[in-house]
């Protein structure tokens, strides 16, 4: 009796281990696999110390320090910051650029988001657009489009954790090319058809979303394609152009913090939420049985020998989430098709923020050739 009872113990401290280990793994899965509206990459909180007209005082942190152009956003506000004016030991003040929503007052809790602007192209840019509705293979995908004169069409594919206003950074400077925009939204997003399972896939089910755009665009008119991706949107667009029946229509990649390592990214997606690092290998296998990845799945689109097209990517060594040495690799290893813009000091999916002017005007040179 005393051996049996000893084994059944045994037995049920292993099982509940075991499910320990099972839920620790699924914990912390969902910071990558259903990342919430402050994404994978969480700012922290800051007061508000002052604001008026022309500038905003904010707690000093490094996130606040970073130079730079950033969305302000708390409950009920969105402004627009630009470039710090002064220092505190405490605090650091910004130029405010605009208030799109609601008032900055003292005392009030916000972040600094990527995601300069707010609302739909017209409210957000002035823009004319049209909501369109794609069909994808779940149901019918909102998307916006902004016409333009080119046939040549952009296709835009945000990270996880953002939306299609995070793209509309670029669209001014897209708009004055003449060069239509389609802003897609993909399964999960707010308005688009749940997948399944209810999480994401890290971008080896969602490409198929931006191939529904894709086809989309060829049946409204594009001659030609240039697929635009942040983050897991960059990893869309590479599978996109690696296997899409449409992979002949694609004339050029910009990637933007491409996630180009699927396992670091998951790990540093629970790392940034405070998940202690004992854990972090169970977030890995977890995200693989939860989503049927595994180790090469998603990096084969990157592999250079599969590259066809020229490739723009902006990335740094700031960018926690995403490593840039992937994309380095990929740089030095296809130097006849991709461009690597290194941008230092900017945080996952925020490389034009750093300096606007200067990705713009490498954009504007990348895509003069192409459109």
């Amino acid at each position: 009796m005393r051996l049996r009872t000893v084994a059944a113990m045994t037995a049920t401290t292993m099982l509940g281990a075991g499910a320990a280990a099972v839920a620790a793994g699924r914990y912390a899965s969902g910071f990558a696999l259903k990342p919430n509206r402050d994404g994978m990459e969480p700012e922290p909180p800051l007061t508000v110390h002052a604001a008026d007209d022309t500038r905003v005082t904010l707690t000093r942190t490094l996130a606040s320090a970073r130079p730079g152009v950033y969305g302000l956003t708390g409950d009920g506000v969105h402004a627009q910051v630009g470039e710090i004016t002064s220092t505190a030991p405490d605090s650091v003040t910004r130029r405010l650029r605009h208030i799109q929503r609601g008032a900055l007052k003292q005392g009030a809790a916000v972040r600094l988001t990527p995601q300069v602007y707010t609302g739909d192209p017209r409210e957000a840019l002035g823009l004319d657009f049209s909501e369109v509705q794609v069909p994808g293979e779940l149901g019918s995908l909102p998307a916006w489009f902004i016409p333009g004169a080119r046939d040549v069409w952009v296709i835009t594919a945000h990270g996880l954790g953002t939306t299609r206003e995070h793209p509309l950074v670029v669209v001014p400077a897209l708009h004055r090319r003449r060069i239509p925009v389609l802003d897609i939204t993909y399964r999960n997003d707010p308005g688009a058809p749940r997948s399944p399972d209810g999480i994401a896939h890290l971008g080896d089910t969602e490409w198929r979303d931006l191939d529904a755009g894709m086809r989309y665009a060829v049946r409204h008119g594009a001659r030609r394609l240039v697929l635009y991706g942040w983050s897991i949107g960059a990893t869309m667009a590479l599978r996109a152009a690696d296997h899409s029946p449409l992979h002949n229509r694609v004339s050029g990649l910009v990637l933007d913090s491409p996630v180009l390592d699927w396992r670091s990214t998951v790990r540093e997606a629970a790392a940034n939420h405070g998940v202690p690092a004992p854990l972090l290998p169970l977030g890995v296998r977890a995200a693989e049985g939860r989503t049927g990845l595994h180790a090469a799945r998603l990096t084969d689109s990157a592999d250079p020998a599969r590259l066809r097209v020229p490739t723009l990517i902006f990335h740094g060594p700031d960018d926690t989430l995403a490593p840039w040495a992937p994309s380095r690799r990929l740089a030095e290893s296809r130097p006849d098709l991709v461009s690597l813009q290194t941008v230092t000091e900017a945080p996952h999916a925020a490389m034009w923020n750093r300096d606007p002017d200067r990705y713009e005007e490498a954009l504007r040179r990348f895509l003069t050739p192409l459109v």
